[in-house]
């Protein structure tokens, strides 16, 4: 007998509802209940980072999460990153992993990408050393962290001058 729960989950600012059982974790409705594979499953236990989404603007394990626990909040994946309609504009973050050739395998890049989106928001004047701290959190197994760091450190610092600019 299966235990399955309706759920309504604000996902990038589109409300889903959902049947599913309520055993079943955040990642494994984002990806096949909703198709929005951005987000990534790798170690299943919250060690990788690659599963990394915003949950009311914090970044969080969503192989940790059961979806049912989301409901009533806003969650956000790789896929709100991207602007414009029609054909996918990059946002600023991910122009900055492309140009510092942070993407490597690319495999690791969505939770990367949320991570950072989630810690600028938090922490526009973050410090190299700080980024560095930050995404030590997530693994790389390319071993790209210097071009990841570099990349967020960038958009931190183009970020900040389109506030001055403003």
């Amino acid at each position: 007998m299966t235990d399955l729960q309706l759920m309504t989950l604000d996902v990038n600012g589109e409300e889903h509802e959902v049947v599913a059982e309520s055993r079943r974790t955040l990642v494994d409705v984002l990806r096949h209940d909703l198709r929005l594979t951005g987000t990534h499953v790798g170690c299943e236990h919250g060690i990788c980072g690659a599963c990394t989404v915003l949950v009311d603007d914090r970044p969080v394990r969503a192989c940790l999460m059961f979806a049912a626990q989301a409901e009533g909040t806003r969650i956000r994946t790789v896929e709100s990153l991207s602007q414009g309609t029609g054909e996918c504009e990059l946002s600023d973050l991910q122009r900055a992993f492309s140009e510092h050739h942070g993407l490597q395998c690319g495999f690791c890049t969505p939770g990367f990408l949320m991570l950072a989106e989630g810690f600028l928001a938090e922490r526009p004047d973050a410090s190299k050393e700080e980024i560095r701290e930050v995404v030590a959190a997530n693994l790389c197994r390319c071993t790209g962290y210097q071009t990841i760091v570099e990349a967020i450190d960038d958009c931190a610092a183009a970020r900040r001058r389109a506030g001055k600019e403003n």
